[in-house]
């Protein structure tokens, strides 16, 4: 078989902002920590499983990639041999003794502190655009982990390395360019931690989140950092039953004229202003917004936006359209929107495909197709998913399905 570029495990160190030699030595370190032996990886491995030379890798290797990565062998890009099984799971401890949810997630916080190198922030000295680079890659590793799994003990993570970025602009000298940018990542962090905290349920900490993201926004004097700030603002206002709250906040954060150049944020907005029309109501204003979030999106140049932005692909514009329909009573046509997401949806968004799948089965209860819903039910993909939002999603149309399914 001719030797193909993994491509995808490439694009997983560029996200998550490793190297061949410190994927490597995070290879080793799981492997010690987990399974109690080093797999002794070093550079060379992590280069023949890019160009291809390794399809599969010895499970050694692939357990504590799994762990990395929360993704399966094949969502990264590797290819099983004829004798292995095409999903590798890692060894489950015995069942002996049970943990408390929050001291799971306190223990999962310490791997991904470690994993993701927040704690690696400086905290003395005299700081330089160099520092503010790493401090930018680590924002990337914390984006790139929940547009991937979801919140979870990312909140923890983030508020934790939120605090760190604060102290070293008490605790640090810098010039005004240096302190500007520091500002900046302050907003990037306190707004990553917002949302990991409303998917794992604590709006209230959400919001103090978004508020704090604002004011570092404003702080910095970034105005596409303040637009973000406001449109997470709106997100809060429309899940706590505000939507025409909500709706005015969209409408001001598209106003500004910086999103001119800014075609994959104006997108954004206008589809999170199509969910909310729809909800007051207004199916003729929810047609326009999205109709405009298509148009702009056209003229978006993916490569290269932000990290927070990795998730607004064209799956993602379907599935705003399906939210947006779902919301008008429109139940077929949100179905239908929802069923691309999920076809066009790649292997990185795990969190994503379980939101989406949940939503199908939502979809078609509301519909009374409880046979169809039952077996999207059943096929949702919670493995590695972190986000209590989608859980108690899915129990709940889990829960109905069967008791649909029993009168």
């Amino acid at each position: 078989m001719p030797r193909q570029r993994n491509t995808t495990l490439e694009t997983l160190l560029t996200e998550f902002g490793y190297t061949h030699q410190q994927l490597a030595n995070e290879v080793n370190r799981v492997a010690l920590d987990k399974y109690g032996e080093s797999a002794n990886c070093t550079d060379r491995h992590v280069r023949r499983w890019i160009a291809g030379e390794v399809r599969w890798p010895w499970p050694r290797y692939l357990r504590p990639l799994q762990e990395l990565f929360g993704r399966t062998p094949e969502a990264m890009g590797f290819v099983p041999r004829k004798a292995c099984p095409t999903l590798l799971t890692a060894p489950q401890p015995a069942p002996a003794k049970e943990h408390h949810p929050v001291q799971r997630r306190t223990f999962i916080a310490g791997a991904l502190i470690t994993a993701l190198g927040t704690d690696q922030a400086p905290q003395h000295g005299r700081l330089g655009m160099a520092d503010v680079d790493r401090i930018q890659g680590t924002i990337t590793r914390l984006d790139a982990h929940f547009n991937g799994l979801g919140g979870g003990a990312l909140v923890d993570v983030a508020t934790d390395y939120l605090a760190r970025i604060q102290r070293a602009l008490d605790y640090c000298t810098y010039g005004e360019r240096v302190e500007r940018a520091l500002m900046r990542a302050v907003a990037d962090v306190a707004a990553c931690a917002g949302w990991s905290a409303h998917d794992c349920g604590d709006h209230a900490k959400a919001a103090q989140l978004r508020n704090e993201a604002l004011q570092a926004a404003l702080l910095a004097r970034a105005p596409v950092a303040v637009t973000r700030a406001w449109s997470d603002l709106a997100a809060q206002a429309e899940h706590a039953g505000r939507p025409a709250e909500a709706a005015r906040i969209n409408r001001a954060a598209l106003s500004e004229r910086h999103l001119r150049t800014q075609p994959l944020i104006s997108t954004l907005l206008h589809a999170r202003l199509a969910d909310c029309l729809a909800q007051t109501g207004d199916r003729s204003g929810m047609g326009r917004q999205l109709a405009a979030a298509e148009r702009v999106y056209d003229r978006a140049e993916p490569r290269g936006a932000a990290s927070w932005l990795a998730f607004l692909t064209p799956a993602e514009l379907s599935g705003l359209g399906a939210i947006a329909h779902q919301s008008a009573g429109q139940y077929a046509r949100a179905e239908q929107q929802t069923a691309q997401a999920l076809a066009l949806l790649d292997g990185r968004f795990t969190r994503n495909r379980a939101y989406y799948t949940v939503l199908l089965a939502e979809l078609q209860l509301a519909q009374g197709d409880m046979e169809r819903a039952a077996s999207t039910v059943a096929g949702v993909p919670v493995s590695g998913v972190t986000s209590s939002r989608i859980t108690a999603r899915l129990d709940q149309v889990a829960k109905a399905a069967r008791q649909e399914g029993t009168q």
